[in-house]
């Protein structure tokens, strides 16, 4: 159900797609979907959460940063921004399974940013420079203030890696 979802939510977007849509193309009942899932809402946070597992998975801790944040950035024809972050946001303080997965991954990230530094509160220090990810990600695409909504990717990003790098020793 989940790669039918990714599917259908890469091609078309989460408006356009339906839960009717994601059940015909896994050859399931919408109720299953509703069942396991509980909303359309809930199967577009797990697929981000599931993207955001094969992000920890396959990026080096000292490149998660920039990696991440890049990905948020991308304004480029053709390629997709990665809303996984921001999906996880949304999902703090609802209940259900793709908000204990959204929390999974929150912890999963926290966990391999505090592995960048040292410090005795690693994991407040991984948390902090999380939290200020996410709040780019907010600003950017859901209050499109300026002049970061607006703002160079490149530029966002030298910006945010120099300063999280005062948190997370070794941070590139």
């Amino acid at each position: 159900m989940l790669d039918a979802a990714a599917e259908l939510f890469f091609e078309r977007g989460f408006q356009r797609t339906t839960v009717r849509d994601i059940a015909d193309r896994a050859g399931a009942n919408q109720s299953l979907i509703f069942r396991y899932f509980g909303s359309k809402a809930a199967v577009f946070e797990a697929v981000a959460a599931r993207l955001g597992h094969e992000q920890l998975e396959r990026t080096p801790a000292e490149r998660l940063l920039d990696t991440t944040l890049r990905s948020m950035l991308r304004d480029e024809p053709g390629r997709r921004r990665d809303h996984t972050m921001v999906t996880f946001l949304r999902s703090l303080g609802t209940d259900g399974p793709a908000a204990d997965i959204a929390e999974q991954l929150g912890d999963d990230y926290a966990s391999a940013l505090a592995t960048l530094t040292d410090a005795p509160n690693a994991r407040l220090r991984a948390q902090l420079v999380l939290a200020w990810l996410i709040g780019i990600g907010l600003v950017r695409d859901v209050s499109r203030s300026e002049p970061l909504s607006g703002a160079d990717a490149d530029e966002v990003a030298g910006l945010f890696l120099t300063a999280a790098r005062t948190l997370l020793e070794g941070t590139r």
